[in-house]
């Protein structure tokens, strides 16, 4: 007589609870909720409409309501985020103290505040941000095309935000942002890195930015650029230590290129050919390139033919 689910049902309902008993990870805390995912989410989506009204949102927005409109959307930021800070602040806490705790409270609320008063420079970082991604790509029509549409912009926006978040040591919420805008665009910056002002991605698709990167100003990088670190073999050991490299102003990295190391610095003004792989520092003014290989091209008409890889314009 073959199976039915229900015949099984019992059985295999024993073995998962029983792994919930064995294990303190699978629950987590049950006595404290952790953040939620998808109101972290709707908060991106508001703290976009906050920076860019005209774009993502139906409500229509001019200089006779851009105050209350500003004022409103706001308040209602402040209530979504400041519970999920404290959701998060409270996890990590002792096991007595929750997220309505008073000074769990408080201490969301000073967050809050903190990250609040960033958001003037960070608006004015990412206008710098749309117009490297006009200036840089001819075939951006309009710089509302870089805001509506680039997913390289797009990630970069949710790092700005999650990087502020990430400065106040707030759990979850950082990563949580990143990795949703990792998910939509297929880039991958972490936001523990450190990025300057008018920084663009053309296309964007594979790169990876890690924790300890640091970015100077003017900087622009091509799809699956990594900027990684050179070995995590030591695990937790590494947590703190700088292991991705540092990049120094007007650098230009095409596509596919890996730099590595902690230690490793990309000089100003120099230029990384797609490609490459860099684990050593490279000085200033500096045209790294690949030797292009050797193709060898058959069909049934003509002999092996050999012809050469065209090398980055750079």
């Amino acid at each position: 007589m073959k199976k039915q689910f229900y015949d099984i049902l019992p059985d295999i309902t024993k073995s998962i609870t029983t792994n919930y008993t064995t294990s303190d990870l699978l629950l987590g805390k049950t006595e404290k909720p952790m953040p939620v995912r998808s109101v972290i989410i709707d908060i991106l989506n508001d703290l976009r409409k906050l920076i860019f009204p005209g774009y993502f949102g139906a409500d229509l927005v001019d200089a006779n309501n851009a105050f209350y409109y500003t004022g409103q959307l706001l308040s209602n930021i402040h209530v979504n985020l400041k519970e999920q800070i404290a959701l998060a602040l409270a996890y990590y806490k002792e096991d007595t103290i929750t997220a309505s705790d008073p000074k769990v409270q408080q201490e969301a609320e000073d967050i809050c505040c903190e990250f609040f008063q960033s958001i003037p420079k960070i608006q004015s970082m990412l206008m710098l941000d749309v117009q490297a991604g006009y200036d840089g790509d001819p075939a951006a029509k309009s710089k509302e095309e870089v805001i509506f549409s680039y997913p390289g912009f797009y990630a970069v926006l949710v790092y700005r935000f999650a990087h502020e978040l990430y400065n106040m040591n707030v759990p979850f919420i950082p990563r949580i942002m990143t990795e949703h805008a990792h998910s939509k665009t297929g880039i991958d910056i972490n936001a523990g890195a450190t990025i300057g002002k008018y920084f663009f991605m053309d296309h964007g698709t594979g790169i990876v930015i890690g924790e300890t990167t640091i970015i100077g100003d003017y900087v622009k990088l091509y799809q699956g650029v990594t900027l990684g670190a050179l070995s995590t073999r030591g695990g937790q050991r590494l947590a703190n230590v700088k292991r991705h490299p540092t990049i120094g102003d007007r650098v230009t990295i095409y596509s596919n290129a890996t730099v590595l190391g902690g230690s490793t610095v990309i000089g100003k003004d120099s230029i990384i050919g797609g490609g490459a792989f860099i684990t050593s520092s490279i000085p200033d003014n500096t045209r790294v390139s690949v030797t292009p290989p050797e193709l060898a091209i058959k069909n049934d008409m003509t002999e092996s033919l050999s012809a050469t890889n065209y090398i980055y314009e750079i």
